[in-house]
């Protein structure tokens, strides 16, 4: 597909009913509704003919986007997190035309951008960061932070990005209305000049096609012209950047920040660091007698220096504490509602949250860190299990054969990132 080519007939494919049916079948079930009240349940009973008058509301024009219901939900810091509630036609009709936008933009995107895009999982970025340290003359990583970017998307700038691409005025306007049905909140709406409409299916798609011409194409350029290693890996608006020269890094920094404060961005000042890190930075800092490079977060893993066991340096990823015990406090507030259920239905439920566990932070070298949230699950257990009443107390041997009946065994679940990535 031509990249320099300008899409002028696209609506049809949006309207079409398969592609509206295949994308109702992919929302969730049991997703909350929107401010209309409609559900996945309700609007199913009557599919065809909702479908069929949808799909005449697009190709008329006539469709109307509507607000986004606010809420919010506890960060592991404390604070709170808005998310928008999108009604069930518009994650519809946004599920749709993701599907149309991705065959274009999946051509333009750059190959160290990783977020929500088809094929590409968090693990890739994470092994291919991995291996960029490790093969690259990296020296120092730049930890980087937007502060709010979800919210502070330029609606001017992010349809002018999108226009370079798509010539078919109806789409266009057909995102527009997205991003101008403001959010309701309290019962009070108000319309932001700013944004993209979270918890919708075409959030993801729109931060990426932004940062893709503020972020992708600059660095990309930007990487060109240094005359030392830069390594990028971006998923979403998260994104590590790793350099052989300090000198080139601490200038690239202050022109990023330019970069972004002429499209509306900023860096956070608190959560943005330069560190030294690496291969040389290790051994460098050991024998100056400064101590371990700094560590960095990054997708929920903690990464550090360190060796193999033949002495090699790798990219250490254990899982992040603060993901372990925001998970544990979500665990143990619902134990609580559960202390008096079948220890089997109790059982079957903690293995699930275990198997979810270990299915994304099981990597090689983390089994100690897994290991340790399954331990931390069954002291949990066994807790609520000898407060059922004075008389139930658990010893520790029988609390271990009711886990070992129950709960799945840490193994490790991804190859190394050299294997993942030759594969």
């Amino acid at each position: 597909m031509d990249k320099g080519r300008r899409f002028t007939t696209l609506l049809h494919h949006v309207y079409n009913i398969e592609t509206l049916r295949e994308a109702y079948f992919s929302l969730k079930r049991e997703a909350a509704p929107g401010v209309d009240g409609e559900t996945w349940q309700s609007y199913g009973e009557q599919l065809e003919s909702n479908l069929e008058d949808l799909s005449e509301r697009l190709r008329r024009g006539a469709y109307r986007a509507k607000p986004v219901r606010r809420v919010f939900i506890p960060k592991p810091d404390g604070r709170q997190r808005p998310l928008g509630v999108t009604t069930l036609e518009d994650k519809l009709v946004q599920r749709a035309l993701v599907k149309v936008l991705n065959c274009i933009y999946e051509i333009d995107f750059l190959g160290f951008s990783y977020g929500f895009r088809p094929g590409r999982k968090p693990h890739d970025a994470l092994d291919a960061l991995c291996l960029g340290i490790e093969r690259r003359r990296v020296n120092w990583v730049l930890d980087a932070d937007i502060r709010g970017f979800f919210d502070a998307i330029d609606h001017e700038l992010l349809v002018k990005f999108i226009e370079q691409r798509v010539a078919d005025r109806r789409v266009v306007r057909l995102i527009q209305k997205w991003l101008n049905a403001g959010v309701l909140e309290g019962g009070e709406w108000t319309r932001s000049e700013r944004g993209t409409p979270q918890g919708g299916g075409i959030s993801p798609l729109l931060a990426n096609i932004y940062l893709h011409y503020v972020f992708d194409l600059w660095v990309r350029d930007w990487r060109r012209q240094a005359t030392g290693d830069v390594i990028v890996v971006r998923y979403a608006d998260d994104f590590i950047v790793g350099f052989q020269h300090e000198q080139e890094a601490r200038r690239f920094l202050s022109e990023l920040r330019e970069r972004f404060a002429a499209h509306g961005l900023e860096l956070h000042p608190d959560k943005t660091r330069l560190i030294e890190f690496g291969a040389r930075a290790a051994s460098e800092r050991k024998r100056g007698g400064r101590g371990k490079p700094e560590t960095f977060d990054f997708l929920g893993f903690t990464h550090a220096c360190g060796k193999t066991r033949k002495g090699r340096f790798t990219v250490l990823r254990q899982t992040a504490r603060k993901r372990v015990r925001a998970k544990l406090q979500e665990i143990k507030a619902a134990l609580r509602h559960r202390w008096h259920h079948p220890v089997p239905e109790v059982g079957r439920w903690l293995a699930q949250l275990i198997r979810g566990h270990m299915n994304y932070f099981a990597v090689p070298r983390n089994f100690e860190a897994v290991a340790a949230f399954r331990h931390e699950v069954i002291k949990l257990w066994r807790r609520g299990l000898c407060r059922r009443s004075h008389k139930a107390h658990v010893t520790w041997v029988r609390m271990l054969r009711i886990a070992e009946a129950w709960l799945p065994r840490v193994r490790i679940v991804h190859p190394y990132p050299s294997q993942r990535l030759a594969l």
